[in-house]
């Protein structure tokens, strides 16, 4: 499953980070929940995927709200306008 896929509805950050990890590769031979993220990965890989979660808000592939609750969702516009696959 893609992380748009993932993603499609506004998502708690701890489901988020899953995701994002999964959809990395991260967790591909593990069977965790959710709520073992922080756990399995201890603080700095907690920050890492809230780091490159807000990087991706930045880009415009994520929307991001605090309420109600901090939350991640798949950008419903088109993500990154503009850009093509193919380089020039």
């Amino acid at each position: 499953m893609a992380l748009a896929d993932d993603l499609a509805e506004w998502t708690d950050v701890d489901s988020a980070q899953y995701d994002l990890g999964r959809a990395l590769g991260l967790f591909s031979d593990r069977d965790i929940s959710t709520g073992q993220v922080g756990v399995l990965g201890g603080q700095p890989a907690r920050s890492g995927a809230l780091r490159h979660a807000a990087a991706l808000v930045r880009a415009g592939v994520l929307d991001y709200r605090e309420e109600p609750d901090y939350q991640f969702r798949w950008r419903t516009a088109e993500p990154l306008e503009g850009l093509t696959a193919e380089p020039d």
